[in-house]
């Protein structure tokens, strides 16, 4: 065998490696992201009972402003940008549907 290809196997097994990480993390994260789903269908309810609206934008930036906080360079925290305004919207459409889902509940 050939250095080469001892080299190229342990790239390949590198790769490997680091597709599992990624696959548990994903995991990970899909759980996380139900969980805050739940939460998020908590609040809907929540905010139906107190008369609030779903969309509150200060809110959605404070939740940015948190989330970016944590990133460690500038490339993270403009990718982590772009996935948090779309979880913030498709947590913002999961809050519209459940409410006009539940009987009794007015989505505003």
């Amino acid at each position: 065998m050939t250095d080469s290809t001892v080299n190229n196997r342990a790239h390949w097994q590198e790769l490997d490696e680091w597709r599992k990480k990624i696959d548990t993390l994903d995991q990970q994260l899909s759980s996380l992201l139900c969980e805050r789903l739940h939460c998020a269908q908590n609040i809907s309810s929540l905010k139906s009972r107190i008369g609030e609206q779903v969309l509150q934008p200060e809110r959605e930036k404070e939740v940015l402003n948190n989330v970016l906080s944590h990133a460690d360079s500038p490339l993270k925290a403009h990718t982590l940008e772009k996935i948090y305004h779309c979880i913030i919207e498709e947590t913002r459409l999961f809050q519209y549907e459940w409410k006009n889902s539940q009987p009794g509940i007015q989505a505003s």
